[in-house]
């Protein structure tokens, strides 16, 4: 399927696959502490934006607070979204730790920038009643 015959640009094709994978995750600074400033929300959506592209998804849409991002992440089927985190994660806990390194020992102690946990929801495409409902007719026609 070319780009052209296909009208949505979320809906994108693989080889064997034809796919619209969103997710929508937020990261929350450990012990939910005001740490981030406006430029490093900033730095972080660059980061953010770096990683992504390393995993060939797409950071769709970023923004955050003093303490938690969300973001919403188009990513292909092949990358497990366990693994997309954790380098979104680990990698800017690392790069914000050493750019603002006086400004987050000030908040933060002990190596971590982000809490352990996460909130990852997908999105997009229909409702589950209409899936849920399309799926139940297809198995009266069969």
């Amino acid at each position: 399927m070319s780009p052209r015959w296909n009208p949505n640009p979320d809906v994108r094709t693989g080889r064997h696959v034809v796919h619209s994978l969103h997710a929508h995750l937020v990261f929350v600074t450990k012990y939910r502490r005001n740490a981030l400033t406006d430029a490093m929300l900033t730095r972080t959506e660059e980061i953010m934006r770096e990683v992504c592209t390393d995993f060939e998804a797409e950071l769709k849409q970023f923004n955050g607070e003093q303490d938690h991002v969300h973001l919403l992440v188009h990513y292909p089927p092949k990358v497990q979204l366990s693994k997309l985190v954790n380098s979104l994660k680990g990698v800017s806990s690392r790069r914000l730790r050493q750019e603002y390194a006086s400004h987050v020992r000030r908040y933060l102690w002990g190596g971590h920038f982000w809490s352990g946990s996460y909130f990852a929801g997908s999105c997009g495409g229909a409702p589950l009643t209409v899936v849920k409902q399309y799926i139940e007719n297809q198995q009266r026609l069969v």
